[in-house]
């Protein structure tokens, strides 16, 4: 695909193309259709005005903004589907993630068996006893107030996956940026940029049950607000190589998000909003002298349903896939997909927690889980992120 410049990364850009949705995410069944027109034509200067040089702008990468907002994002042709790292864009659609949809959301498939193990290409050490999950108590905001998780579409449907809020060196104490896996942003090697990635900070704040969050309020599923991709960051590695199902690419499984309020700023940001945040260690102790690691997420798949936070904290060994790639961190937890780009925190360099890695595969029977090594490739993502809006 040609690369194109990017457009859409100044908050301001995002926040004029807030728009407003006219229909609900694709299914399964029609994930792949061209989309429909929508049931009542409406003049679109009626609910959003969009400068003329923008419009035109956008239209470089292929975006006709009242297309897109009628339904043209469900559009997953290959010409239209932006790869490129420099590609991204991720135009607002306000109350796009209404309660039924982000509870309806699927985790992304990807599953590692034992045979993609290659023991002998590096150091893998044996499997971890699983560790029970641990369901996190009421409130979140309480216990884990930088977990949250992220929404996005893809051909297949609406999915999700967890994250974090982490720190931002450029904004102290007022961070808008945000970790999770690469494959919860990118296909990888198959495909492209997910679309409408939205992060929502203490999802099911009071851990509801299933029955009551259908009848819940926006304001209950999301009482932090709901928080737009303006920009993300993923390893080329993981562009070039990530698979949904086999590990590949998973040793470079990570993602920096820049997020923006999707009802406008009220001057106050993420970090600032949900009352805390997590450093990022780049340089975390060799396994051996790393005592224990925290992972937090919404697994999904069954026994879990995705609308509640859970725990494993266990002691971790190493997981080699290729031996010229970084070795990962594994273990024991029974957590499932939709735990995916959960972070996992472990005592840093500097003796206090710190995010060290973030979840990125597990096998399909559950049992362990395995992240990434937070080396120089994920430093120069953040950085680029964080640069990127120094100034803003």
């Amino acid at each position: 695909m040609r690369s194109i410049r990017p457009l859409l990364t100044a908050a301001s850009a995002v926040a004029a193309l807030t728009l407003t949705a006219t229909a609900c995410g694709p299914s399964e069944e029609n994930a792949g259709d061209k989309p429909s027109a929508p049931a009542t034509a409406q003049n679109p200067a009626d609910k959003i005005k969009i400068p003329a040089d923008l419009k035109d702008r956008l239209k470089e990468h292929g975006i006709d903004v009242d297309k897109w907002r009628d339904g043209e994002w469900k559009n997953w042709d290959r010409d239209k589907w932006l790869r490129e790292a420099q590609d991204f864009v991720n135009p607002i659609i306000e109350d796009l993630w209404d309660p039924d949809r982000m509870r309806e959301a699927e985790r992304p498939d990807k599953p590692v068996e034992e045979e993609d193990i290659s023991g002998d290409k590096g150091v893998t050490d044996p499997t971890p006893t699983p560790v029970r999950a641990r369901a996190v108590d009421a409130k979140y905001h309480d216990n884990a107030p930088e977990s949250g998780k992220v929404f996005f579409d893809g051909p297949e449907g609406s999915m999700v996956c967890s994250a974090t809020v982490v720190k931002d060196p450029a904004h102290p104490g007022k961070s808008n940026m945000v970790w999770t896996a690469g494959h919860c942003v990118h296909k990888g090697k198959q495909g492209g940029w997910y679309r409408n990635i939205a992060f929502v900070p203490s999802y099911n704040d009071s851990a509801l049950a299933t029955s009551a969050l259908e009848q819940a309020k926006r304001e209950q599923i999301a009482p932090y607000g709901v928080w737009w991709a303006d920009w993300v960051k993923t390893s080329d590695q993981w562009i070039a190589e990530g698979a949904s199902t086999g590990g590949a690419g998973a040793p470079y499984d990570f993602a920096v998000i820049q997020v923006t309020p999707e009802k406008g700023s009220s001057g106050k940001s993420l970090e600032e909003t949900v009352g805390s945040a997590l450093p990022v260690d780049f340089n975390a102790p060799a396994v051996p002298k790393i005592a224990s690691m925290k992972a937090t997420g919404y697994p999904a798949a069954p026994p879990f349903d995705g609308q509640k936070m859970f725990q494993c904290a266990d002691k971790p060994g190493r997981l080699s896939l290729k031996a010229e790639q970084p070795t990962m961190y594994r273990i024991g937890c029974t957590m499932t997909g939709g735990s995916s780009g959960g972070g996992w925190v472990a005592q840093g360099s500097d003796g206090k927690p710190a995010l060290v890695s973030n979840t990125s595969i597990g096998p399909s029977s559950a049992g362990w889980l395995a992240g990434p090594r937070l080396g120089p490739e994920a430093k120069a993502i953040f950085d680029e992120v964080s640069k990127k809006y120094a100034g803003r």
